[in-house]
């Protein structure tokens, strides 16, 4: 997703949100739909969808601040999960995050300078028999190591 898409307007997103809108349980589509399309999940987002939604902004920022999928800030060309569960902890899975993290120099949901890399975590990537796991985009990648992440990025 380029970073320098426009933010959506208030329009924009109630625009989006009519295509769910028949959906039983609309919210979590719609904040998918907003991200897919723009790259970001606005912060005029919870009052507007709140407001088409008939719910309160609090229960669309619950939703929002429980996934950690949705995203504040445009995300890198590259993004980099690394598996936060126990069976990759138990098999390095600390001290790959910590290398990974200082690899690329930034913080978890952080993006590089350049803007090529997002670092997020995530919690199972369902390949617990070789773990350390991590993803680069939609690749996986068992026994991860810095040197696997950083090829995948290249």
């Amino acid at each position: 997703m380029p970073r320098d898409l426009p933010l959506p307007s208030d329009d924009d997103l109630r625009a989006l949100a009519q295509g769910f809108l028949e959906l039983e349980g609309p919210l979590l589509p719609i904040l998918h739909a907003i991200q897919d399309t723009f790259g970001v999940v606005p912060d005029n987002a919870a009052r507007v969808l709140g407001d088409v939604l008939n719910v309160g902004r609090a229960e669309v920022h619950g939703v929002l601040s429980f996934y950690h999928d949705f995203r504040k800030a445009p995300a890198g060309t590259h993004v980099v999960r690394i598996c936060r569960a126990e069976a990759c902890q138990s098999m390095g899975g600390v001290a790959l995050a910590e290398a990974v993290l200082a690899h690329f120099r930034t913080g978890w949901h952080g993006t590089t300078e350049d803007g090529q890399v997002t670092v997020e975590p995530v919690f199972c990537l369902g390949l617990c028999a070789c773990a350390p796991a991590a993803m680069v985009d939609d690749r996986l990648i068992g026994r991860a190591t810095v040197e696997k992440i950083a090829e995948g990025v290249a």
